[in-house]
């Protein structure tokens, strides 16, 4: 799954449809789980919007973090990536 700042409409439009995801893109409109990540890019989004920044994790099922990646390179890279999957 992946988690978004944005609205679900917004992730719905942005995200799965333009990247062609298959999986869940859960809305985190007031960024608590992406800022409990340490993820928040303040201001980095359209129009100076907060956004997350792009990761992936494993997460075992007692939520226990055991494997991490942090990407630098920002959303677009991500949505070029997703496409690439399909």
């Amino acid at each position: 799954m992946a988690i978004s700042a944005d609205t679900p409409e917004e992730s719905q439009e942005n995200l799965i449809q333009k990247a062609g995801l298959n999986f869940p893109v859960l809305s985190d409109g007031k960024a608590e789980a992406i800022r409990s990540y340490d993820l928040l890019l303040p201001g980095a989004g359209e129009n100076g919007r907060d956004i997350g920044g792009t990761a992936a994790f494993l997460v075992d099922p007692s939520g226990t973090v055991r494997w991490r990646t942090l990407n630098e390179e920002g959303p677009q890279k991500f949505l070029e990536a997703a496409k690439s999957l399909q």
